[in-house]
This record gives C-alpha cells, structure tokens and sequence, in this order.
C-alpha cells in the first residue's frame, strides 16, 4: 500500500494543481496586503517537515522570519500569546490532533490570519482556520505518509507562489507531475543493498534539502525500525563527528542550490573517514551514488527528490522482512495534546 501510494502521488499533485487556483490567487492578494510581525507553522510528524520546507521557501523568497510553535505552549502551559500581526499555517493529513487544531482556533480568535493545508477539509482544523486549502491527495491507507507529504509540500510551493506572484515558480509548479513521475523511475538498489543490514544511519541534508533528511529519517525508523537521525550538514561536526566509524552509512540529500557545494565536500570528507557514504545528487554530480531527480526550478527539487526516496524505503522496508503499512506501534491518526 505505501508503495502504490508513493506511486499515485504525481496523480494527486495534478489533480490538486488543477484546483483552487483562484482560491491560491486570493490568499497570494491577501498575503500580500497584510503587515505580519511574526509568522509561525503549526505540525507535527511528517506536517512539520512539510512546514519546514514552507517556512524555508518563506524566508529565502519573501524575507519573513518563520519559526515552528511549541503547541504546548497554548495547549498545556495556556501561556498569553500575543496573536496580533501574526500569520500562523498549519499542514496536516487528518486535520484531527488536538494539539494542531487548538494553536490555530487560538490564533484565528485572536485577530491572526490562519492557514491550514489540509487533506481532510471537512475535518476540525480546517474548520479552524480562515483559509483551508486542500490538498487533494485522496484517502491515504497506508500508515506511512508519502502523497500526503508530497501534496503537503506541493501546497506550500503554491502557497509561495501565490504571495510572492511569481510566474517562474507558478511555472514550474505545473511540470511537477511529470517530474514526479520519472523520479519513480530511478534506481536507487545501492541504497538497499547497504541499508538491508545497517542498525542505523545518518540522514542529512542542508537548506532546502535539510527537510527531505528530516522526511527521509522518520521514514527509515518507521517503515524499516533502522534507528536514523537527521542532521544538517552544518551541524554534522558539531558532536555528530564522533559517531562516525568504518562503514558508519551515511545519506546525503545534495539538491541544487546554495548549500550543494558544501554537500558535496562533506561527502568527500565522510569518505575519507571511513563512512559508507550515499550521495544522493543530480545526474550532473559524478561522484553521486544516487541519482536525484530535478525539478524545473531548484526550489521545487526537494519535492522530487522524496519521491524517488518512497519507492526505496518501501522496497527497502521489505528487503528488512518488514511491512511498511503495519509499522510497529502505530496507527494512522495520531492525537496529542
């Protein structure tokens, strides 16, 4: 099932795409015309790696600092936030966790403009919020989410496109699904044939492509209980050095962009430390591993590139003797407070 709905999602971005455009439009006007002092995103799980890449297209293209919320400062401590000039977004499958819906009520009662990406757009937290916008992935089975993800990411590329009005993003936005459907086709059959046996791995990323490592761990550790941490190829000398072994597997996201040099340059140097290094880079990188798949502009690379990782870890999940749409411990809605 994770599988077959991994493949469906260029199916699902078409057919978000070919919706609520004017609705986008709207809110792009809205966004445009409003003073914000503060922007914040408002998830958890694999929502809040979509809203990392959101509020990472945020700052670079629009300039506004976005931070992540700690709901339980509104849900558990009750504590006096100052809701005025604020913009809060919240991207979620269900729509259904109390701890998403309440910081959004919140907000919206308090004067901010609220935003929820949602699949579900009968549920309560797009009744919470002043815009709810679909994301039109379809009923998603399997407990691992992927179109889901994939269409969270899509709605935030729209999103952006909209605010900033910009003709080359809301361009590339339209050539998504055929793009996502050749990055089904890559093979990524190195990348089993070092993971089947790991016990763990580092997943890491930088920039736009820091919230694919963060997508990329959760899976490994929820499809193929492979113990996974995410790290910014920043952060990696920081303490995470010290991990590093013979054959210690490392995966690195090398999109386009800013932060691919320095990607790149950290991968030779695992190497030279003994890490079981998978580069994961363009076709034009010749020292890649794994081939990435582009998108028509580098911003919208990150979406194509998790689809290209889906069709490994289920493949991956099953070279492990694993399921992965019955994970260990987990169910397909998760409620917290």
């Amino acid at each position: 099932m994770m599988l077959k709905e991994a493949l469906s999602a260029a199916d699902c971005v078409a057919t978000q795409l070919a919706h609520d455009g004017e609705q986008y439009a709207e809110l792009g006007r809205k966004l445009r015309s409003t003073s914000f002092s503060t922007a914040l995103t408002i998830a958890r799980g694999s929502s809040d790696h979509a809203c990392a890449y959101a509020a990472y297209l945020i700052m670079a293209r629009l300039g506004r600092v976005v931070a992540s919320l700690p709901m339980s400062l509104v849900t558990l401590n009750k504590s006096p936030l100052i809701t005025r000039d604020t913009l809060a977004i919240s991207i979620s499958q269900s729509g259904q966790s109390p701890d998403v819906v309440e910081p959004i009520r919140y907000f919206r009662d308090g004067g901010a403009t609220t935003i929820a990406l949602v699949n579900d757009i009968d549920s309560p937290l797009a009744q919470a919020a002043e815009y709810a916008m679909p994301l039109r992935a379809g009923k998603e089975q399997s407990v691992a989410a992927t179109k889901s993800f994939i269409t969270s990411l899509v709605a935030s590329a729209r999103l952006v496109a909209a605010w900033q009005n910009d003709p080359e993003l809301l361009a590339g936005l339209e050539a998504l699904p055929e793009s996502l459907r050749a990055a089904t086709t890559e093979d990524w059959t190195p990348a089993i044939d070092v993971l089947a046996p790991a016990r763990n791995i580092m997943v890491v990323g930088r920039g736009i492509s820091f919230p694919v490592a963060l997508e990329a761990s959760l899976k490994f550790k929820e499809t193929s209980a492979l113990q996974a941490e995410a790290f910014s190829g920043a952060e990696i000398k920081h303490g995470p050095m010290a991990l590093i072994e013979e054959g210690y597997p490392l995966v690195i996201f090398a999109t386009r962009g800013p932060t691919q040099a320095s990607l790149l340059a950290l991968a030779t140097e695992m190497r030279g430390r003994g890490a079981r290094v998978l580069l994961a880079a363009p076709a034009d990188v010749a020292e890649r591993d794994l081939t990435l798949p582009i998108a028509a502009t580098p911003d919208l690379d990150p979406i194509v590139a998790i689809q290209a990782f889906y069709v490994m870890a289920a493949k991956l999940s099953a070279a492990r003797g694993m399921d992965p749409d019955q994970p260990r411990h987990l169910s397909k809605v998760t409620k917290t407070n």
